[in-house]
Protein backbone atom coordinates (compact mmCIF):
# COMPACT_ATOMS: atom_id res chain seq x y z
CA UNK A 1 0.00 0.00 0.00
CA UNK A 2 2.90 2.35 0.72
CA UNK A 3 4.35 1.79 -2.76
CA UNK A 4 0.89 2.31 -4.27
CA UNK A 5 0.55 5.64 -2.44
CA UNK A 6 4.05 6.73 -3.47
CA UNK A 7 3.30 6.01 -7.13
CA UNK A 8 0.03 7.94 -6.90
CA UNK A 9 1.83 10.96 -5.36
CA UNK A 10 4.53 10.83 -8.01
CA UNK A 11 2.10 10.63 -10.93
CA UNK A 12 0.08 13.57 -9.64
CA UNK A 13 3.23 15.64 -9.12
CA UNK A 14 4.49 14.94 -12.63
CA UNK A 15 1.30 16.40 -14.10
CA UNK A 16 1.39 19.67 -12.16
CA UNK A 17 3.93 20.95 -9.61
CA UNK A 18 1.18 22.07 -7.21
CA UNK A 19 -0.66 18.74 -7.35
CA UNK A 20 0.18 16.49 -4.42
CA UNK A 21 -1.79 13.31 -3.76
CA UNK A 22 -3.86 15.23 -1.20
CA UNK A 23 -4.50 18.00 -3.73
CA UNK A 24 -5.49 15.46 -6.37
CA UNK A 25 -7.86 13.82 -3.89
CA UNK A 26 -9.43 17.15 -2.96
CA UNK A 27 -9.86 18.09 -6.63
CA UNK A 28 -11.54 14.75 -7.26
CA UNK A 29 -13.91 15.31 -4.36
CA UNK A 30 -14.79 18.81 -5.59
CA UNK A 31 -15.49 17.44 -9.05
CA UNK A 32 -17.59 14.58 -7.69
CA UNK A 33 -19.66 16.89 -5.46
CA UNK A 34 -19.71 19.78 -7.95
CA UNK A 35 -18.16 21.97 -5.26
CA UNK A 36 -18.25 22.10 -1.47
CA UNK A 37 -17.03 24.16 1.48
CA UNK A 38 -13.51 23.76 2.84
CA UNK A 39 -14.98 22.69 6.19
CA UNK A 40 -16.83 19.89 4.39
CA UNK A 41 -13.53 18.69 2.88
CA UNK A 42 -11.90 18.70 6.31
CA UNK A 43 -14.78 16.76 7.84
CA UNK A 44 -15.02 14.24 4.98
CA UNK A 45 -11.31 13.38 5.05
CA UNK A 46 -10.90 13.82 8.82
CA UNK A 47 -8.23 16.47 8.23
CA UNK A 48 -7.37 19.45 10.35
CA UNK A 49 -8.90 22.66 9.02
CA UNK A 50 -5.46 24.26 8.78
CA UNK A 51 -4.25 21.40 6.57
CA UNK A 52 -7.18 21.85 4.22
CA UNK A 53 -6.70 25.62 4.29
CA UNK A 54 -3.08 25.26 3.12
CA UNK A 55 -4.08 22.83 0.36
CA UNK A 56 -6.94 25.09 -0.76
CA UNK A 57 -4.63 28.13 -0.82
CA UNK A 58 -2.11 26.25 -2.99
CA UNK A 59 -4.85 25.12 -5.37
CA UNK A 60 -6.18 28.68 -5.59
CA UNK A 61 -2.67 30.05 -6.31
CA UNK A 62 -2.35 27.45 -9.07
CA UNK A 63 -5.75 28.61 -10.38
CA UNK A 64 -7.15 25.09 -10.17
CA UNK A 65 -10.04 26.02 -7.86
CA UNK A 66 -12.05 29.14 -7.13
CA UNK A 67 -14.40 30.32 -4.42
CA UNK A 68 -18.00 31.20 -5.21
CA UNK A 69 -20.78 32.42 -2.97
CA UNK A 70 -23.35 29.79 -2.09
CA UNK A 71 -26.52 30.85 -3.96
CA UNK A 72 -28.64 29.82 -0.96
CA UNK A 73 -26.47 31.45 1.73
CA UNK A 74 -24.24 34.33 0.65
CA UNK A 75 -22.26 34.09 3.88
CA UNK A 76 -20.82 30.74 2.70
CA UNK A 77 -18.08 30.27 0.11
CA UNK A 78 -18.10 27.10 -1.97
CA UNK A 79 -14.98 25.76 -3.65
CA UNK A 80 -15.28 24.79 -7.32
CA UNK A 81 -12.87 23.52 -9.93
CA UNK A 82 -11.78 26.00 -12.56
CA UNK A 83 -11.53 24.89 -16.17
CA UNK A 84 -7.77 24.48 -15.63
CA UNK A 85 -8.49 22.37 -12.55
CA UNK A 86 -10.85 20.13 -14.52
CA UNK A 87 -8.26 19.68 -17.26
CA UNK A 88 -5.41 18.87 -14.85
CA UNK A 89 -7.63 16.40 -12.99
CA UNK A 90 -8.64 14.78 -16.29
CA UNK A 91 -4.98 14.59 -17.41
CA UNK A 92 -3.86 12.95 -14.17
CA UNK A 93 -6.80 10.54 -14.31
CA UNK A 94 -5.99 9.56 -17.92
CA UNK A 95 -2.33 9.11 -17.03
CA UNK A 96 -3.11 6.94 -14.01
CA UNK A 97 -5.58 4.79 -15.97
CA UNK A 98 -3.02 4.28 -18.73
CA UNK A 99 -0.42 3.24 -16.14
CA UNK A 100 -2.88 0.78 -14.57
CA UNK A 101 -3.75 -0.69 -17.99
CA UNK A 102 -0.06 -1.08 -18.79
CA UNK A 103 0.75 -2.77 -15.47
CA UNK A 104 -2.22 -5.14 -15.73
CA UNK A 105 -2.05 -5.89 -19.48
CA UNK A 106 -0.33 -9.25 -19.01
CA UNK A 107 -2.50 -10.45 -16.12
CA UNK A 108 -4.81 -13.40 -16.83
CA UNK A 109 -8.55 -12.65 -16.71
CA UNK A 110 -9.09 -14.69 -13.54
CA UNK A 111 -6.38 -12.71 -11.72
CA UNK A 112 -7.99 -9.42 -12.80
CA UNK A 113 -11.40 -10.58 -11.58
CA UNK A 114 -9.94 -11.67 -8.24
CA UNK A 115 -7.91 -8.45 -7.90
CA UNK A 116 -11.01 -6.31 -8.62
CA UNK A 117 -12.97 -8.26 -5.99
CA UNK A 118 -10.19 -7.71 -3.44
CA UNK A 119 -10.11 -3.97 -4.18
CA UNK A 120 -13.88 -3.72 -3.80
CA UNK A 121 -13.65 -5.59 -0.50
CA UNK A 122 -10.79 -3.39 0.72
CA UNK A 123 -12.58 -0.17 -0.30
CA UNK A 124 -15.77 -1.29 1.44
CA UNK A 125 -13.87 -1.22 4.75
CA UNK A 126 -15.16 -2.73 7.97
CA UNK A 127 -18.90 -3.26 8.26
CA UNK A 128 -20.71 -0.02 9.00
CA UNK A 129 -18.04 2.30 7.55
CA UNK A 130 -17.54 3.85 4.15
CA UNK A 131 -13.91 2.69 3.90
CA UNK A 132 -12.30 6.11 4.31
Amino acid sequence: MTIFARRARASAGRMHPELSLVSYTLLGHLEERDGCRATDLAAHYALDKSTVSRQVAALERAELIERRLDPEDHRVQVLHLTEAGREILAQVTRSRRAAFRERLAEWPEEDLVRFAAYLERYNAGPAGTDGE
